[in-house]
């Protein structure tokens, strides 16, 4: 199997960005964990081994495990400090990018793999805010939105749509994603989620 890419190269664009094509490196991912360690990282971090297994339920013996194998792919970092699975773990704030459209099969496999336990992941955390959402103060419960259109694009129209709502989510407060004291008083990490997609097939097939 050979790498497309190496898995320490980053590509510029929209900020920072790491594009990841090689099978390889996206088996790193392909695991649910894993996939919990790096969001609850990118939300909560730095967080020991301990304690990122006490919030995605694991222990600490398997969040150690599962984090150095991050390391050495990049996806994870120490913080400094500390020893053994006393250290804390960060994510670099670097943005992450890869396709299951790939021209080799075994990487479209794996990405697919990812993309679904990324996906799943944040549909449950959309379920788990329908379900509580009564908890949270009237102002929060109004500010949240869900919605939905349907419009008449080509794919390169859709495809310069999408770069637009990119640049958008990501040049609002950059700095809070990095930086706690940044963020005001009474802030929540937000997650959008993005879907948009033909509900209909191309005239005389695709290609």
């Amino acid at each position: 199997m050979s790498e497309k890419q190496n898995p320490q190269q980053r590509s510029s664009g929209l900020g920072d960005v790491r594009r990841i094509d090689d099978a390889r490196t996206l088996k790193a991912l392909a695991h649910p964990v894993r996939v919990a360690l790096i969001e609850t990282l990118g939300i909560e971090g730095p967080l020991t081994a301990t304690e990122a297994g006490e919030r995605i339920g694991e222990t600490p013996t398997t969040c150690s495990f599962h984090l150095r194998q991050l390391a050495k792919y990049g996806f994870v970092e120490e913080a400094g400090g500390g020893k053994g699975r006393s250290r804390p773990w960060r994510v670099p704030d670097v943005g992450l990018s890869f396709s299951s459209d790939q021209d080799d099969p075994e990487a479209a496999i794996v990405a697919n793999t990812v993309a679904r336990l990324w996906r799943e992941s944040q549909l449950r955390r959309l379920e788990r805010w329908r379900e509580t959402r009564s908890s949270y103060p009237k102002q929060w419960r109004e500010a949240a939105t869900s919605s939905g259109s349907t419009t008449w694009l080509t794919a390169q129209e859709l495809e310069e749509f999408n770069q637009e709502l990119l640049e958008l989510l990501i040049s609002r407060f950059p700095e809070r994603r990095s930086d706690p004291s940044k963020r005001p008083e009474g802030s929540l990490p937000v997650e959008t989620l993005l879907f948009n997609y033909p509900v209909s097939p191309p005239e005389g097939g695709g290609a």
